[in-house]
């Protein structure tokens, strides 16, 4: 009988619950603790789940339970405690939402800390599962829209809601090509104060080690998916070939046209369908070092690195190399470069303000 792990799941709102339902649904895993900030909101997720274990304070659960997967589903200004809190329990494997950080200051250390420990990480980019993104893959990777020039990805959501997710599936879709540089803009800075920091519009360039072009817009200047109904899956990701493309709607399925003609079919972003495949490469990888999670920390860094890059072409204009060399704020230096003004959307051909 295989090892069944231990896990302690930190942050217990939506994100959250949706992770330690999928764990606590396969047989390999134990949901062994909560936390959360919330007492009320924690207590009632330990009686909804059954679960025992729970604390406010996230360290002490975890010495105390000694989990096996330590997974946090937290807002990203706690990131660096957090990792440091479940390599410090003797956790094997870290799973953590996106994005990976709020600068790549912290990023540097995030990555010194678990290649220092050896501990297994993995980053929730778990649309990766979903039918209707495999339909794009499994259409670049059978060659039938040729030579891959392109890839691309838009979403009306703003950047550390949306962009990491972007910038995984792009790289997922070119096969993980390395970027050599980036460059991009920024407008905006109503969303700056938010929880997940960000300009209210930002776009660019990445120019990939194979030659591929990669194209990203992200926020309020976006263009709309006007298929789907609600922001979070107003997403388009594809790929443009020498003989056709191919693209993923978030809410709204897949098309595709290639020389023997244009095809499309279903599919929406749903938590019930992609967590399990995602949660279960978690056990794979834990048995066997060989099955490396496909969301595996090391990816998901290159796509954060992409991200700062974004950033900070935006403030100091030009391209930025990768990887990058050294650390910065790249927050900072987006509220210090982009204009005080408003990001203005022109839509159906009437122009409306993004709201603040």
């Amino acid at each position: 009988m295989k090892e069944r792990y231990k896990v302690v799941v930190v942050g217990t709102g939506k994100r959250g619950m949706h992770h330690a339902a999928a764990f606590q649904a396969n047989p390999r895993f134990e949901v062994a603790g909560l936390s959360d900030v919330d007492e009320a909101r924690l207590n009632a997720a330990a009686a909804k789940l059954g679960v025992a274990a729970k604390s406010t304070d996230p360290r002490r659960l975890a010495e105390s339970v000694r989990p096996d997967v330590f997974c946090f589903c937290t807002p990203p200004s706690v990131r660096t405690d957090l990792v440091r809190a479940g390599i410090e329990s003797g956790a094997r494997l870290i799973a953590m939402e996106k994005p990976v950080a709020l600068s790549s200051t912290e990023g540097f250390e995030i990555r010194r800390l678990l290649e220092g420990s050896g501990v297994k990480a993995v980053v929730s980019h778990q649309h990766r599962y979903g039918e209707h993104y495999r339909k794009v893959k499994e259409a670049v990777a059978s060659g039938a829209l040729g030579r891959i020039h392109t890839v691309y990805g838009t979403s009306t959501g703003w950047m550390m809601h949306m962009l990491s997710h972007l910038v995984d599936y792009v790289r997922w879709y070119n096969g993980e090509a390395d970027a050599e540089w980036v460059m991009a803009q920024a407008a905006g800075r109503g969303k700056l104060t938010d929880l997940h920091p960000s300009p209210d519009y930002i776009a660019g360039f990445i120019h990939f080690a194979n030659g591929v072009h990669g194209v990203i817009e992200c926020g309020a200047g976006a263009p709309d998916v006007p298929e789907v109904d609600y922001w979070w899956r107003k997403c388009r990701i594809g790929a443009q070939g020498t003989d056709g493309f191919a693209e993923v709607l978030t809410g709204g399925g897949w098309r595709m046209v290639t020389k023997e003609g244009a095809c499309s079919g279903g599919g929406s972003m749903n938590y019930d369908l992609d967590m399990p495949p995602y949660i279960q490469e978690m056990a794979d990888w834990l048995d066997d070092d060989a099955k490396v999670h496909q969301c595996n920390f090391g990816s998901a860094y290159q796509g954060f690195e992409i991200m700062m890059a974004f950033c900070r072409s935006a403030a100091e204009g030009g391209q930025v190399a990768l990887p990058l060399a050294s650390g910065g704020d790249e927050l900072e230096m987006l509220r210090a470069a982009v204009p005080q003004r408003k990001v203005l959307l022109a839509m159906a051909a009437n122009a409306k303000e993004y709201p603040s």
